[in-house]
């Protein structure tokens, strides 16, 4: 992740790592024309006014440095930052919608693909920046032993100290902060299931019961987080030691060999700050502070970006195909137990399949496995001859169209929800034809702005929600079309509308239902019946009604259920 960073940003790293250079240069030749300087006005030399304009243009240098190199570690920061998310946030939308959701929280995806991504976009300018601060303090001391070897070896006399300082800091530091991440993520998962389930929580009336459970890992990460800046102050604070120490022993020696005639002032001045600019390799720690957390930021997103893609091809369908829905052998595991056991399946084109069984019995797996939102264990989904997993992924979106029980309304407006597509942007006419087979344009037209109205500000019931959902489907219906519990929320003669609706007056093809309405299912041409995983019988609703246990389906305990309905009638 973080090479990869590195390559991405790699103009940016460099010219920043190029500036940050010139400041370490800049900052290593300052004492030595200071102490020249100071010199030759202490000699009253007539070179003097010249050495004075000397240092401060090289003073006035390190500031103009120091301020470039601040702008472009924040350039560079954020262009890595945005690649780390895009990456992330691209990876994630390759994989089968069910593959994250098994391994991360919807909170931790959220944790990793912002704060995580931003701390790892960090590492390209704090490791330009890392090398430069490494480079001052080696340059110093070579400097310092130009200038007087005695003081230099006085100076070597007290590193081994801070070589202990910063590798029980790197040490300590990177457990603190890959604890300290976990709990972040712990808490943000928590957070967004709580905000996903407020009604329910209001109605339940456990709002002190969730607030316990949402912030359950706080103490978890406050200890973590003051772990941390205790090793990192405990870090600042003995180099605060070291640092005036080693400088101080280094005065101590220049000022005896000043006594002694082997150093001038001068130099003396260039040796006090190059002892000092030595010991900043304590102001490493901060370096490595922000690479230890660049790094497990990294580590944390690069496990998103492990899991493996969804494999895609690039055949087209038949462009004459009727829709013809074949599973051979399709078996889907959950939790290391088969969900859905070798279905085989064939849905002539044309056909409406209704898929009826128990809660659990995997329709809504058949469902997502029928159109590839779920790539099986075992076996193979075929639209019109051609296996899915070899069909161009945007050819496969426009031909294969999905309706859910709860929809996501994308877009600024309810237009652009309608309009969603893999076709964009959609004819107003066609928009306005599928909102009105689907039973929504009545009630879209009454609001204030009509197609005009944010989602957000739209008080739709959860039948209307479902119209809006079943919108966008018709809009973009291609030779399958996929409804996934989605007129549940319908009363029954709204249902009966819609259902007339998707059979006369959208785009024709093969229509999968998932159903739990007898009236659904005795509309259907077919019905798949599924029982644990497993089709137990595929025939029309009204052979399937002799059989007790198909009627307790839908009357569970009521083998006596009701008559089926005729074809086209309400039940």
């Amino acid at each position: 992740m973080l090479r990869g960073a590195l390559r991405h940003g790699a103009a940016g790293t460099v010219a920043l790592g190029l500036c940050a250079l010139a400041v370490a240069a800049t900052a290593l030749a300052l004492p030595a024309q200071l102490g020249r300087t100071l010199d030759l006005v202490l000699a009253g030399a007539p070179a003097a006014p010249g050495a004075v304009a000397l240092s401060g243009a090289l003073l006035a240098a390190e500031v103009v440095l120091e301020a470039l190199a601040a702008q472009l570690g924040g350039s560079t920061t954020a262009r890595s930052t945005a690649w780390l998310r895009r990456r992330g946030l691209d990876h994630l939308l390759s994989l089968a919608p069910h593959r994250a959701a098994d391994r991360f929280a919807p909170g931790d995806l959220v944790t990793r693909l912002t704060g995580n991504a931003a701390e790892a976009g960090t590492a390209p300018s704090t490791l330009a920046g890392g090398v430069a601060a490494l480079l001052t303090p080696v340059g110093a001391l070579l400097a310092l032993a130009l200038t007087d070897p005695w003081l230099a070896l006085v100076f070597v006399a007290g590193l081994p100290l801070l070589a202990l300082l910063l590798r029980s800091f790197t040490r300590d530091s990177s457990s603190a902060v890959r604890r300290y991440q976990q709990a972040q993520a712990e808490l943000a998962a928590h957070l967004v299931e709580a905000l996903g389930g407020a009604r329910t929580i209001a109605a339940a009336g456990t709002l002190h019961a969730e607030r316990h459970r949402v912030l359950a890992p706080l103490p978890r990460l406050g200890a973590q987080g003051h772990r941390m800046w205790r090793i990192y102050g405990n870090a600042v604070a003995a180099s605060a030691v070291l640092v005036p120490l080693l400088t101080t022993a280094v005065l101590a020696v220049g000022g005896i060999r000043l006594s002694h005639g082997a150093l001038t002032v001068g130099a003396l001045l260039a040796a006090a700050r190059y002892a000092t600019l030595a010991a900043g390799v304590g102001g490493v720690t901060g370096q490595l502070n922000a690479l230890v957390r660049s790094r497990s930021a990294a580590r944390r997103l690069g496990a998103l970006l492990a899991l493996p893609p969804l494999a895609t091809g690039a055949r087209p369908l038949p462009a004459d195909g009727p829709g013809r829905l074949e599973l051979r052998a399709v078996t889907v595991v959950r939790d290391g137990a088969p969900a859905l056991r070798d279905v085989d399946l064939v849905v002539p084109g044309g056909t409406t399949l209704a898929v009826v069984g128990a809660s659990g019995s995997g329709k809504s797996l058949l469902a997502a496995v029928a159109g590839r939102l779920v790539e099986p264990d075992a076996g193979r989904v075929l639209l019109d001859g051609v296996p899915l997993d070899a069909v161009d992924p945007r050819h496969l979106r426009r031909e294969v169209g999905y309706a859910f029980e709860r929809p996501v309304l994308f877009g600024d407006t309810l237009g652009e929800a309608i309009g969603c597509g893999p076709d964009r942007p959609v004819a107003e006419r066609d928009l306005v034809a599928a909102a009105r087979a689907a039973g929504a344009d009545g009630f879209v037209r009454l609001l204030p702005d009509g197609y005009r109205t944010p989602p957000h500000r739209a008080p739709l019931s959860g039948g209307e929600h479902q119209r809006v959902g079943l919108a966008r489907a018709f809009a973009h219906a291609g030779r399958l079309l996929i409804l996934d519990d989605a007129t549940s929320g319908l009363d029954t003669v709204t249902e009966h509308q819609v259902t007339r609706a998707l059979l006369h007056d959208v785009r024709p093809g093969t229509r999968l239902l998932i159903t739990h309405r007898v009236g659904s299912a005795a509309r259907a041409d077919l019905v798949a019946w599924l029982v644990d995983g497993r089709l137990r019988a595929l025939a029309p609703h009204a052979e399937l009604w002799q059989d007790a246990a198909y009627r307790a389906v839908f009357a569970p305990g009521a083998p006596d259920a009701p008559a089926p309905a005729e074809p086209g009638a309400t039940p």
